[in-house]
């Protein structure tokens, strides 16, 4: 199919993705079936040493962790999506062990074999598509949880990035996202009284409009209309030649992982940062739509220019012009420096359930308190100092062991605050300092 022929550490990268209702049932039941095994082993093994065992003891060791972690990479799709969704959004927050699973599924990056790829090309494009091309690269230069990337040169000169769906991801959806909910359910980590289904109703629609590459070419030019005037960012331009509801062509842009600027001088990784969370402020202030994913492969960086390289837009959606006010109301609040006000805001937005703040009133005000002290100090915001965030972390533990008053945000929140969330972790991974109070301070008025 290609240039080239594939490296043996790149055919170690491949496997086959279950494409099949059954064959992904079968791999949810073997996971089940292996965990099972695991619990037994460290069960016999703690009460052999005098230990009186909790299933999340049993369920959430090491072996368990990558048992997990390996069969949702392979199945890719929803259920790989939903891992790297939960990292991204508890950043801190996790458990070690599921922290593990985490970690384990963000690094992993398995590819179709050629021969899967081939059939998934000429279903699309017919059996001659390859005489469309002067070169399409045989390995893909990104893989992720629902597709892979290959480029690609047109006989016209075009070099392209051409992201292709895994087969079965789309018709995979509602059972992978019930699925993984169900493991969650089993793993205890969950109480059975916190009804789920309004958020896993929410992200099975999302995972849909994500897989509709369609819909994401229509979002790559809406992105790309909005940031024309702005020489900060760059947007890939859809190829609509290329594209179908399974397959991507886009420009190819040049860019270096931005994870590549953590050796960068401090006011290099502070502008690209500050850039960062402008966007976010616009998206979520001015533009009313927001790209939700903060996974860091959708961010490059082009050093020569200054520019971020925008990629990945399947997770975009519009926001709401309640949220919109609901983080302009708890940000004022908390640039004010008033506790009150700033718990008040949490619960209306409903980031804090009106049972957790009346039981544990003094646990939430001495949290709230920790965050006025770091945010209102003078100089630039710090993302480097992460010590407060261990004690945030250890305190919302405490509150969190009453099951009693665990509270699920609005799923449109929770989707915004992800972008958020994943946001701060990519500038503490930079270790940026920035003048957040500056940033926000046009969008706090009116």
């Amino acid at each position: 199919m290609g240039d080239d022929d594939d490296a043996p550490a790149d055919r170690r990268r491949q496997r086959a993705v279950p494409s099949g209702r059954l064959s992904r049932l079968g791999s949810f039941g073997k996971l089940a079936g292996g965990v099972a095994g695991g619990m037994i082993g460290e069960g016999a093994r703690r009460l052999a040493a005098g230990e009186r065992p909790r299933m999340s003891d049993m369920l959430l060791t090491p072996g368990n962790a990558k048992k997990v972690a390996d069969q949702l990479a392979h199945l890719r799709g929803a259920a790989m999506k939903l891992g790297q969704m939960i990292s991204m959004d508890a950043g801190d927050m996790l458990p070690p062990e599921l922290a593990m699973i985490m970690a384990r599924l963000r690094d992993q990056a398995q590819h179709m074999p050629p021969g899967q790829l081939k059939t998934v090309l000429a279903d699309a494009w017919g059996p001659d598509w390859r005489q469309r091309f002067t070169r399409f690269g045989p390995t893909p230069v990104a893989a992720a949880s629902i597709g892979q990337v290959h480029r690609a040169t047109t006989k016209d000169g075009r070099d392209l990035a051409i992201k292709v769906q895994y087969p079965g991801v789309a018709r995979s959806i509602d059972s992978d996202v019930d699925n993984v909910a169900t493991l969650l359910r089993v793993s205890g980590l969950v109480p059975k009284s916190l009804d789920l289904s309004p958020l896993l109703s929410e992200a099975k629609t999302q995972l849909r409009e994500e897989a509709d590459y369609e819909r994401e070419g229509q979002e790559l030019e809406r992105f790309a209309a909005l940031l024309a005037d702005d020489p900060r960012y760059i947007v890939p331009r859809l190829d609509p030649e290329f594209t179908t509801t399974d397959i991507l062509a886009m420009t190819f842009v040049e860019g270096a992982p931005i994870e590549s600027i953590e050796a960068e001088p401090q006011a290099v990784r502070d502008t690209v940062i500050g850039n960062l969370i402008e966007l976010v402020l616009r998206e979520l202030f001015d533009f009313g739509h927001m790209q939700t994913d903060p996974n860091f492969a959708n961010y490059r960086y082009q050093a020569d220019e200054g520019r971020l390289v925008l990629l990945d837009f399947g997770a975009s959606r519009a926001i709401e012009p309640r949220v919109s006010a609901a983080y302009r109301t708890l940000l004022s609040a908390v640039f004010k420096g008033d506790r009150d006000k700033v718990r008040e805001a949490a619960i209306d937005a409903g980031f804090l359930g009106p049972a957790a703040a009346a039981k544990h009133r003094a646990l939430v005000d001495r949290m709230i308190d920790i965050i006025l002290v770091e945010i209102g100090r003078p100089d630039r915001f710090d993302f480097g100092d992460r010590a407060f965030v261990s004690v945030l972390a250890e305190m919302g533990q405490d509150m969190a062991e009453d099951r009693a008053t665990w509270h699920l945000p609005p799923a449109d929140l929770i989707f915004a605050q992800r972008k958020i969330s994943g946001t701060a972790l990519l500038a503490a991974r930079l270790k940026a300092k920035v003048d957040i109070r500056a940033l926000a301070a046009p969008y706090l008025t009116g």
